[in-house]
């Protein structure tokens, strides 16, 4: 069984389409992207189409959609997460939904992998919140760990489109290999994950890896041909997809 998310609310075009082929959905929490009509939406949408819903809390930092550094104290970063799994719940709560799990977003994720005062403020709040929640991040990071050390159920995320580092990291967006762009290439590295607990680097090296969920980006008409692709060949392989 693998579970398959994806980012919404962010304003993307095929965000219904998308939420048709995942599991759990990523909703935007007004920091970075989306307002109260786009979380609304997207819980009413994932409410119906049977997906989980996850809250995808970022730095308030819309003008860079979430992805400028920056270094906060621990009980800012707690503040903010905490505002913005409120924000969500407000409308699951009205909508008679239930909120799943947590995801932080672009470099609020990104430093949580390699921070763990910062990691520790986010799995805090979560906890804080509702200890029940599930807290997703970058598979054997800080985040992982530090959710880990405070009795949360972490799911460790894997990234269909990305290439990894030697020490199990995402080659960053700035490298020109940071992107998989071959849909075949994409599957191969994608099930090596699922069904070996592997990856392979640019370079040649195997890295150790765990896969709990599977990230999808869906903001072009072509992530939603491969993530087509990658549920049929899940079902090929008797791989279910569940966030069960």
């Amino acid at each position: 069984m693998i579970d398959l998310n994806a980012d919404l609310g962010e304003g993307g075009a095929n965000d219904y389409a998308l939420l048709k082929l995942v599991s759990s959905a990523n909703i935007a929490c007004g920091y970075h992207a989306g307002d109260d009509a786009t979380m609304r939406q997207s819980v009413i949408w994932a409410k119906e189409l049977g997906v989980a819903i996850g809250a995808h809390p970022s730095f308030a930092d819309r003008e860079n959609f979430g992805r400028r550094r920056q270094n906060l104290p621990p009980d800012e970063v707690y503040q903010l997460v905490t505002e913005q799994l409120h924000a969500l719940n407000r409308h699951c709560l009205a909508l008679g939904a239930t909120l799943r799990h947590v995801k932080p977003h672009g470099m609020l994720y990104n430093q949580a992998a390699v921070e763990p005062a910062l990691a520790h403020a986010i799995a805090r709040a979560v906890l804080d919140f509702n200890p029940a929640l599930r807290l997703v991040g970058l598979a054997g990071s800080a985040l992982i760990s530090e959710g880990q050390a405070l009795d949360l159920t972490t799911w460790q995320e894997v990234f269909a489109d990305r290439n990894y580092q030697a020490d199990g990291s995402l080659v960053p967006r700035s490298e020109p290999d940071a992107l998989i762009t071959d849909d075949q290439q994409a599957l191969r590295h994608t099930m090596m994950m699922v069904q070996h607990h592997q990856v392979v680097t640019p370079q040649g090296d195997i890295v150790p890896v765990q896969a709990d969920t599977v990230c999808l980006h869906g903001d072009n008409a072509h992530a939603l041909d491969f993530a087509r692709l990658l549920r049929t060949h899940f079902s090929q392989q008797g791989i279910k997809v569940s966030a069960e």
